[in-house]
């Protein structure tokens, strides 16, 4: 269809096409992945050599850095106990349920909150339907998937895919605009913005009101498209590795049992206050959450764009303006850096092998000064979330037909999961 990738497994080779230098950097031309939501007044979707990237990236990691994330620590814990009442009528409904949908309605739930002070009201009952804006973004990630697969000639024409791609943009911006505007205010005004980032009432709102060293504000006409981003990627690729992290404590023996076993031995119980000290001590829980993320990661493409004739490591050579993805599978699984690779082992995390890996063999939130500023929040919310979720409920899975995803779309999720929750009604003993 007139598209052409490169794609390479080694590591050494992703950390050169990471790294935004003088043979690399991200600009999003016709060729990469994300060419069909492009927006240059954006973080994530716009080319790092512009003056819109430099403010972007100067004003929102703040806003995601790990003293902000510690403030937003009670929304989540908050968010995921105003799950509890849904799952527990499905309980006793005895019925079991998809899991990706399911999730998409909590981690949607927690980033509202987090980045615009918006309650979607997904969980006021079992069947309550996902919020248009929510369901509107998975569909912008799918048309987008869909057009830029194929070559730049599909995407200029005025009808079918490319059509619905231009008009969704248009929608999703509309809708988001009017979130933003009735987001709560918290008062601050003219803060610096790392005093500004732990006292606002959410992201929009601290996007608005805090102020650089020279006093001055993020341009109002950014706000709008790095919305879209904070929201739409905060909630895809939480929700489906939330997804696949109960597909591997359902498939893989044991890891429910040890997850809660140790939850028990620090104490963590359903009146527990979560912080990120707490969250972050969990040893097995760290493991647990790195190894689900190897091997399967949501996010799976993060290109690049050669700015040169650039010979890699290992002799190959590679034209100006093409696109160099990481296949972050195939490194998480790369032989040469990982011993049994398809084997899922949390343990591998405490071997002096893994400790002395490759600096490049594991990367699921990419590298360089591109990767996903989000991690810290990303990170926090998955632990507090399943962690509450496994305190609460024995996860069982229904039906163990081979796990379906969709080719084309923006990550990788698993469509057909289903399981039961059964509320626990006693729990183990701590360990001696």
């Amino acid at each position: 269809m007139g598209r052409t990738n490169y794609l390479t497994d080694d590591p050494s080779v992703a950390l050169v096409a990471l790294a935004e230098s003088a043979y690399f950097t991200k600009k999003i031309n016709e060729e990469h992945p994300l060419f069909g939501i492009k927006d240059n007044s954006a973080i994530f979707i716009g080319d790092t050599e512009t003056e819109n990237w430099r403010l972007a990236h100067k004003f929102l990691p703040p806003a995601m850095g790990p003293k902000a994330v510690r403030h937003y620590t009670p929304l989540m814990q908050e968010c995921v106990r105003g799950s509890f009442k849904v799952f527990d009528e499905l309980d006793s409904r005895g019925e079991s349920w998809n899991v990706y949908q399911y999730m998409v309605k909590l981690a949607s739930q927690t980033v509202g909150k987090f980045a615009m002070g918006f309650d979607y009201h997904h969980f006021d009952a079992v069947d309550t339907p996902l919020h248009s804006l929510v369901t509107n973004i998975v569909k912008l990630l799918a048309l987008n998937k869909k057009v830029t697969a194929r070559g730049g000639w599909y995407q200029q024409l005025p009808f079918g895919d490319p059509a619905k791609l231009r008009e969704m943009r248009k929608i999703v911006y509309g809708q988001l605009a009017e979130t933003i505007e009735s987001a709560p205010k918290s008062g601050i005004e003219n803060l610096p913005l790392n005093e500004a980032a732990t006292k606002a009432s959410c992201v929009a709102d601290y996007l608005v009101n805090g102020v650089d060293e020279k006093g001055e504000r993020f341009p109002e006409g950014l706000v709008l498209s790095n919305m879209l981003v904070v929201t739409g990627a905060g909630y895809t690729t939480t929700s489906s590795l939330l997804s696949w992290c109960i597909y591997c404590i359902v498939t893989y023996p044991k890891m429910q049992e040890r997850l809660l076993q140790e939850l028990i031995d620090y104490g963590i119980n359903a009146e527990t206050e979560w912080d990120p000290d707490l969250a972050h001590s969990l040893p097995f829980l760290d493991a647990f959450l790195k190894e689900t993320q190897r091997l399967h990661n949501a996010s799976f493409q993060p290109g690049r764009t050669t700015k040169t004739d650039v010979v890699l490591p290992g002799g190959f050579r590679l034209p100006e303006n093409v696109i160099m993805i990481p296949a972050l599978y195939a490194i998480h699984t790369n032989p040469e850096h990982w011993h049994d690779p398809f084997r899922f082992d949390p343990d591998r995390w405490e071997t002096e092998e893994v400790k002395g890996r490759h600096r490049g063999a594991y990367m699921p939130f990419a590298t360089g000064p591109r990767s996903c500023i989000g991690f810290n929040f990303a990170l926090l919310e998955i632990k507090i979330l399943l962690s509450e979720l496994v305190y609460r409920y024995k996860f069982t899975r229904e039906g163990f037909e081979a796990i379906e995803y969709d080719p084309e779309f923006q990550l990788i999720r698993p469509l057909n999961l289903y399981v039961t929750a059964k509320r626990r009604t006693e729990w183990p003993a701590k360990s001696a």
